[in-house]
């Protein structure tokens, strides 16, 4: 059998994976201070993976996150959730090629520095 009849195999993305680039697409967005904890009832869905701050399902091949995160104070929430949801987006679709069905964030809480 040549290389070029040679059929070629299936490659799975393990959920970990996912989580994994959600979570660094996520904290490399200006604004986002951390993963924030998620409720206790997440994740009791069928074929969804917990991981601190983020909830991936995949269903035919398309990717579903929830990312749950504290945000600097100062910024403009909507703009930063705007930023994260297209760069957890392209990053899953850039890295492992799959579709993404939607990235809903939620806010978990705002951290304000104090003044010295």
């Amino acid at each position: 059998m040549t290389d070029q009849t040679r059929t070629p195999g299936k490659t799975t993305i393990a959920p970990d994976v996912l989580i994994s680039i959600a979570k660094l697409a996520a904290l490399s967005v200006p604004g986002v201070k951390k993963l924030s904890d998620q409720p206790a009832d997440v994740g009791t869905i069928f074929k969804t993976k917990r991981g601190e701050g983020v909830k991936i399902e995949v269903e035919n091949n398309t990717v579903y996150a929830d990312l749950y995160l504290i945000l600097d104070g100062d910024v403009k929430v909507r703009d930063v959730c705007r930023t994260v949801q297209d760069h957890v987006a392209r990053a899953i679709t850039e890295m492992v090629g799959m579709d993404v069905g939607r990235i809903n964030v939620h806010v978990e809480d705002l951290v304000f520095s104090l003044a010295d």
